[in-house]
């Protein structure tokens, strides 16, 4: 695999934590900042995912009702809760 070299400044506790994670792993350092950049950027680009289906779904006119989804939710604490809006 090709790779990059990357540089960053991150506070001090967080490269201690990184360090004893790596330790405490018996990995690298770069191992686990490789690890942690992964799951960052696959968490975002899922996020952005998410984000375009939900204006897609908007534009579509696919829309609940504030006041709707309000009373459903008010009624979870009643003895006969509503079904959750569609």
């Amino acid at each position: 695999m090709d790779t990059k070299v990357l540089t960053a400044h991150v506070p001090r506790p967080l490269a201690d934590k990184v360090d004893e994670l790596a330790t405490r792993l018996e990995r690298s350092r770069g191992w686990v900042v490789k690890q942690a950049l992964t799951a960052w950027v696959e968490q975002e680009e899922e996020r952005r995912r998410l984000t375009l289906e939900a204006l897609a779904d908007v534009d579509a006119g696919h829309l609940i009702d504030h006041q709707a989804i309000q009373a459903w939710a008010d009624s979870l604490e009643t003895d006969t809760p509503l079904p959750a809006p569609r």
